[in-house]
């Protein structure tokens, strides 16, 4: 069907990107690296379409719909970062491929048609995906400003295209702070959705503990580089952290819960 070939080619199309990010901070010249990851994203949005409109829902049903509705919106806020932020550009080589490992997960999972649960029918559910979504993104992106600066003081690569490191430093605490607050908003949309679906704003159950948690770790941060200001590669090991935590909350807990709040019918 249309809809396979196009996420087939979307998932050539970042595999490219991810190439030529490599190469362009290899050679310290200029690859049009955001037009192939555009590209790339608007092939996808086909294939996420045409999905969309012969199961008459949205992308957030089972793990294939996760993951590829994931990988198209990690890959659209890295684009938008370094878009805004053109200093940032170099990030692309240590965001992309990280990225991969969602893309190459992709291929492994099949693609089932999915039914719609009562429970997600209402309009938080999706302001509740986008919200996560965002979080998740923006928290990649310092994850690629955190590979660096550890890679700078382990490694010596120098990524020579990207600010200093305490610039970077700095950049990544705003960035995560951005992040913090998508991710207030995405539970307090989720508490809402849960009160219109389960009669309760929360319950604890494994994945709303597992957002809690995720929530401490961010908060954790924050509080520890405002008060003790710790060293660049300190605050990039804490950054590893959260998103080892976010990841753990987005692509694991919902898909083995038992309890009705889950990604998986």
């Amino acid at each position: 069907m249309l809809e396979d070939w196009t996420l087939l080619g979307a998932i050539a199309l970042y595999a490219l990107a991810a190439v030529m990010a490599l190469a362009e901070a290899r050679r310290g010249r200029a690859l049009p690296v955001p037009a192939v990851i555009g590209l790339a994203l608007v092939v996808h949005a086909v294939s996420i379409a045409l999905r969309w409109q012969r199961l008459g829902h949205g992308p957030y049903v089972d793990m294939f719909e996760v993951l590829s509705s994931n990988v198209w919106s990690l890959h659209a806020v890295t684009l938008a970062g370094v878009l805004l932020i053109p200093r940032l550009r170099g990030l692309l080589a240590a965001v992309l491929p990280v990225l991969q490992i969602l893309v190459v997960w992709l291929l492994t999972v099949e693609a089932q048609d999915t039914l719609f649960p009562v429970t997600y029918d209402t309009l938080w559910l999706p302001v509740h995906v986008l919200l996560g979504k965002v979080f998740l993104g923006v928290t990649v992106v310092a994850v690629g400003g955190s590979v660096v600066i550890l890679l700078r003081r382990w490694a010596g690569t120098g990524f020579a295209a990207l600010p200093s490191t305490k610039l970077l430093d700095e950049i990544n605490f705003r960035l995560v702070l951005l992040a913090f607050v998508f991710e207030c908003l995405m539970l307090a949309a989720g508490a809402v959705w849960a009160q219109d679906a389960w009669g309760r704003y929360w319950n604890w159950d494994p994945l709303e503990t597992w957002a809690f948690l995720t929530w401490l770790a961010v908060a954790g941060y924050l509080h520890l580089r405002v008060t003790r200001k710790p060293p660049p590669e300190v605050s990039a090991l804490a950054i590893l952290a959260i998103f080892v935590v976010a990841f753990g909350t987005f692509f694991g807990m919902p898909f083995v819960s038992v309890a009705p709040h889950k990604g998986m019918i």
